[in-house]
């Protein structure tokens, strides 16, 4: 009798490595669920600490979650281009900075943000015609006072809408980089949008969809430029969600059906209880003599 293999425990290290796979799997809005699971599975309490202070960060950031700040002046987008330190993130909205629990995904502290952490008064005109959940951040050229040289910003927005109680959750996230070249008078556009819906009802249904374009315009005054940008991230949000609302609106008539089993050309069932009506099994029937 062959001998039965042990199965062999696995180390901590693999157990925290597994542990940070599902929570940065984590649906939107739900890692707080998985990791209440996930602690309770490892049952140690320093192996999921390790875990989470590795996941949470580059979740929140990956998914652009927006913190309410602590004194409640607004909000703060948690991404890379705000992120001044592991856990300080410059809200340039409000002009402040604001210090964020990762794991508790809570704002702690708000502070004013210095002239160092900001851009020059120049490329403030251009960063400041934002609204809404949407933060403007100076990527590049920061210290630029004037006319004649290049500079970047990067546009992010981010917005989600939970509600695990009609077991549902999902998420908006785009980025748009928009590089200003003095030279050539050229703003260039180009942006990544990421949608995710999870739907968990009697069932488990993911949606996780990515998008990538780009664009131009010209090199103008301030409040045109900012016209003309909003205008092409507008359009080029609107033309993909309607893109992604008429693909699944016809899910039923054409994913879903050829998911399925294809009937003949004949639009009819073969049927197997009664082979014989067919020619060629009357003529192989004939030849092989079954039947006499």
């Amino acid at each position: 009798m062959a001998e039965e293999e042990e199965e062999s425990e696995l180390s901590d290290k693999q157990k925290v490595e597994i542990a940070k796979w599902f929570l940065l799997n984590s649906p939107p809005g739900e890692i707080q669920y998985v990791a209440k699971d996930v602690k309770s599975i490892l049952n140690n309490d320093d192996l999921y600490n390790e875990a989470a202070s590795e996941a949470f960060p580059f979740y929140n950031k990956s998914h652009l979650i927006s913190l309410q700040m602590s004194d409640r002046s607004g909000d703060v987008l948690v991404t890379s281009f705000g992120e001044l330190e592991g856990n300080v993130f410059l809200e340039p909205r409000t002009a402040q900075v604001a210090i964020v629990d990762h794991v508790k995904q809570v704002c702690t502290e708000v502070r004013p943000a210095t002239d160092e952490e900001l851009p020059s008064p120049y490329i403030e005109e251009f960063r400041s015609l934002s609204k809404g959940v949407c933060s403007v951040y100076c990527i590049s050229g920061k210290d630029v006072e004037g006319p004649g040289s290049d500079f970047e910003l990067a546009v992010v927005i981010s917005a989600a809408r939970h509600s695990p109680q009609n077991f549902c959750n999902g998420s908006w996230c785009s980025i748009w980089n928009i590089e200003f070249k003095d030279d050539q008078q050229t703003v260039e556009v180009k942006g990544k949008m990421q949608v995710g819906a999870h739907y968990f009802e009697e069932g488990n249904v993911q949606l996780d969809a990515k998008h990538e374009c780009k664009d131009a315009t010209l090199f103008q005054a301030p409040e045109d430029c900012a016209l003309a940008i909003t205008s092409i991230i507008r359009h080029h949000e609107t033309e993909y969600l309607a893109s992604l609302e008429a693909s699944y609106l016809n899910l039923p008539d054409s994913t879903f059906k050829d998911l399925r089993r294809k009937l003949p050309v004949t639009r009819t069932l073969f049927p197997w209880h009664n082979t014989l009506q067919f020619s060629l099994t009357r003529d192989i029937s004939k030849e092989l003599g079954v039947g006499k």
